[in-house]
């Protein structure tokens, strides 16, 4: 999720440090553009970083379930592994 605005971040900072040559008073766009184009580094940066620790750890969750079997009357336990 984070990855689309960094990359929304990327393209609209480079959209102003190298397009756009209109100048405001007192509004420096082309810094602003580095601005928003460091911004969206990091946040596509970040945004890796934190998938790849979630797939490191696994990314699943294990639990065990019990229940009767209603035929035989005995309790089943079951060990249950979900994809987060």
């Amino acid at each position: 999720m984070w990855v689309g605005l960094g990359i929304f971040l990327l393209v609209v900072g480079a959209i102003l440090s190298f397009a756009v040559r209109d100048s405001i008073d007192a509004v420096d766009l082309t810094m602003i553009g580095y601005i928003l184009m460091g911004g969206g580094a990091l946040a596509v940066l970040l945004s890796l970083i934190m998938g790849s620790r979630r797939t490191a750890a696994g990314g699943y969750e294990s639990r065990t379930v019990s229940h009767v079997d209603p035929n035989t009357g005995t309790r089943v336990e079951e060990h249950r592994v979900d994809g987060l």
